[in-house]
């Protein structure tokens, strides 16, 4: 997945990684950082605590170091009602190994 071309076609990309993964393995450019456990209350349509307005159908790619907490996270969001929530697969490790690792 091309995640920058993603986010310059209008999908709001999100790091779920701990402090601890982003410190030592980097930041991801362009995402919003939200931590994993505060992550359905601040994208949730309904919640009175979220942070953005998610468009009706927007792709949010939710994205964890190594692409399995990540998936759950989408799964959850979709039932929540961001029906666009995917994830990247592979996670943050694929996606920094570049194209060899996709």
């Amino acid at each position: 997945m091309d995640l920058e071309r993603e986010v310059a076609t209008g999908a709001l990309l999100v790091d779920i990684r701990p402090i601890e993964q982003r410190d030592r393995d980097g930041e991801l450019p362009g995402a919003l950082v939200i931590d994993r456990n505060v992550l359905e209350w601040r994208l949730a349509p309904s919640s009175g605590a979220k942070v953005v307005d998610i468009a009706e159908n927007q792709k949010v790619i939710v994205v964890c170091n190594q692409g399995f907490q990540s998936t759950l996270a989408a799964a959850n969001l979709r039932e929540l009602g961001v029906d666009g929530a995917t994830d990247l697969i592979g996670g943050y490790e694929a996606w920094n190994a570049g194209p060899a690792g996709e």
